[in-house]
């Protein structure tokens, strides 16, 4: 996005209304998908939503992804980087204090359910303490849990040249309730031993800018009014 916050310059952010804060992860995504596919799905739905609600020049801005995030249950796969809840925690609630001297609203778009424990408790931390701020998932009804049909998907729309199809397997295609309990003792590698909740069987780029677009319309549907 070249009109992105890491683009502008201080004078043009002055009169800032909202800020959306992409929240991703580099974690493995299966044999196909790459290790930033959270970070990739968490900007294109920021991107798109600031650009629906008017972009800078309505004073809504798309600020650097947060890369890393908590991925605890994925470390048993190389490539995986967290930093953990509590670090996640932390840096959510910095950075929303810093992005509040100048903007009005901060928006966290999150792309990742590791992250979830971090995001809502520095929300209510921040809300707690006067600030204008809230979470947004990128999540449809469509989803599946990790790597399957629906990712896969939404990558060979959003970055089909990361996508390496013909590695694609399925993995395990339980619903989450029944592998829940064992996923929680030891992490995904318990239950998939390639990493994948799901079958990307199917997967198309055409799906995926149908699972982007219900995405999009949801949060911009939420966030209308208040930039309104």
């Amino acid at each position: 996005m070249t009109d992105g916050l890491a683009a502008a310059t201080s004078r043009e952010t002055i009169g800032a209304r909202v800020v959306l804060v992409p929240v991703g992860s580099t974690e493995q995504h299966g044999p196909h998908l790459p290790l930033e596919t959270d970070t990739l799905i968490a900007t294109a739905v920021a991107e798109a939503v600031a650009r629906r609600l008017g972009g800078p020049r309505e004073g809504v801005w798309v600020a650097p992804a947060l890369s890393y995030g908590s991925s605890g249950e994925h470390q048993s796969f190389p490539g995986t980087a967290s930093i953990g809840t509590e670090a996640l925690r932390f840096v959510l609630v910095e950075l929303v204090r810093s992005l509040r001297t100048w903007v009005d609203r901060v928006v966290l778009v999150n792309a990742h359910g590791g992250n979830l424990v971090a995001v809502r408790g520095a929300v209510e931390q921040l809300v707690g303490e006067g600030h204008d701020v809230q979470w947004v998932a990128c999540a449809t009804e469509e989803v599946d849990l990790h790597a399957g049909r629906t990712e896969t998907s939404l990558l060979l729309h959003l970055a089909p040249h990361l996508v390496r199809l013909e590695m694609a397997e399925a993995g395990d295609c339980r619903a989450l309730s029944e592998i829940l309990p064992t996923l929680v003792r030891g992490g995904v590698a318990a239950v998939s031993a390639n990493g994948v909740l799901g079958d990307p069987a199917g997967a198309s780029g055409d799906e995926g800018r149908a699972v982007l677009e219900s995405m999009v319309s949801a949060i911009t549907g939420r966030l209308a009014a208040v930039v309104a």
